[in-house]
């Protein structure tokens, strides 16, 4: 039975017209966003997994930060055994040289052995990042400090004091080493991590660009055909 106080006709037509804005409008949001879930509104239960999960991502920048200072820490300490090692190759010659000769020849190679021993101890010194030395166990080492302290007597430069300080640093240099590769796959691990879980946010809430902007056009085209059918309505 028809109203005369009432226009059915115009009344469903504005329903119509309304909805299909609100769905123009949640449209438009996702392409002005890039996002199908953009706030709790869209979707608690998205919004809420999302959140957490970009948390958790977030956090492993601080993971990789500790790591990577970690390995930077270990990799001076590498640089700096490069030039022990080398300046311990070099000694056990000079000890050689020193065992069998006297006089200024043996002086000569005496001093260039402490020049190296000097060299030896600058070297786990300057072995420091950011206020940690990995190389303070090493220059304690009784091996070690027989070979750098720079004022070693004829009689103690020897193959077999310069042959136990190499023992010593191969030592070291061979667990720094292994802590260094380990380091190195805990950072490939935290990065890989990361993009999975960033990537898993963005299946949960990034919106198809492609596919809101065609519902776009046809929503807009729709719309326009609302107002008209109301426009028909109330005449």
């Amino acid at each position: 039975m028809a109203s005369i106080n009432t226009n059915y006709g115009a009344a469903i037509a504005l329903q119509n017209l309304n909805k299909t804005n609100s769905e123009l409008e949640r449209t438009q949001n996702r392409i002005n966003t890039g996002m199908k879930v953009s706030s709790a509104k869209d979707s608690g239960a998205i919004f809420s997994i999302a959140t957490s999960q970009r948390a958790a991502a977030a956090s492993q920048d601080a993971v990789r930060s500790g790591l990577q200072r970690t390995q930077s820490i270990t990799d001076v300490a590498l640089a700096a055994g490069d030039t022990i090692t080398s300046a311990l190759e070099e000694m056990k010659g000079l000890a050689v040289s020193i065992a069998g000769s006297t006089g200024n020849a043996q002086t000569s190679y005496l001093a260039e052995y402490n020049a190296l021993g000097t060299e030896i101890a600058s070297a786990i010194t300057g072995a420091t990042f950011d206020g940690v030395n990995s190389l303070t166990t090493l220059g304690a080492n009784a091996a070690i400090t027989a070979v750098n302290t720079g004022s070693v007597t004829a009689a103690n430069a020897t193959t077999a004091n310069v042959d136990a300080a190499i023992t010593a640093t191969t030592t070291a240099l061979s667990t720094l080493g292994t802590q260094s590769k380990s380091l190195g796959r805990q950072i490939t691990f935290v990065n890989k991590l990361q993009d999975a879980l960033e990537a898993g946010v963005g299946n949960l809430v990034d919106a198809d660009l492609a596919k809101e902007s065609a519902k776009l056009t046809a929503l807009q085209t729709k719309q326009q055909l609302g107002v008209q059918a109301l426009s028909i309505a109330n005449s």
